[in-house]
């Protein structure tokens, strides 16, 4: 082999070590299997119901588990936000729009929910 075949092979080494296939595509039913996920989605089930104090319980109980996401935690945020809100806990429903947008800086409301006349003006405040 010459030096130059060697040098190409060498590369070609290299570069297949260094090329990765792309992760496997997680599931749903992957991640319905995590504690958090599956609290999570439970408390927008509960939520979806109208029943707005065990959605409340759910979201806290996912987010102390631990929320693998960015954008499931500013979810969870943010429901909570509502229920403050809709609860008249305005400090409540503030603090955890801030949380929201700490969990995910990309946290943007729907133009339906800034429109919303109860935590339309709480989340507009806070907007920058």
């Amino acid at each position: 082999m010459t030096l130059r075949a060697a040098a190409v092979a060498s590369a070609a080494c290299l570069l297949t070590a260094c090329v990765q296939a792309p992760p496997a595509p997680v599931g749903l039913l992957d991640v319905a299997t995590r504690p958090a996920e599956r609290a999570l989605l439970a408390g927008l089930r509960a939520y979806d119901d109208a029943r707005y104090e065990p959605a409340e319980q759910l979201f806290k109980e996912a987010l102390g588990i631990g929320l693998a996401s960015p954008r499931d935690r500013a979810e969870a945020h943010k429901r909570l936000a509502f229920i403050g809100c809709a609860s008249a806990r305005l400090a409540e429903c503030e603090a955890e729009f801030g949380l929201a947008r700490q969990a995910d800086p990309a946290f943007v409301l729907d133009k339906a929910e800034a429109g919303h006349p109860v935590w339309g003006p709480v989340y507009r405040k806070l907007q920058p």
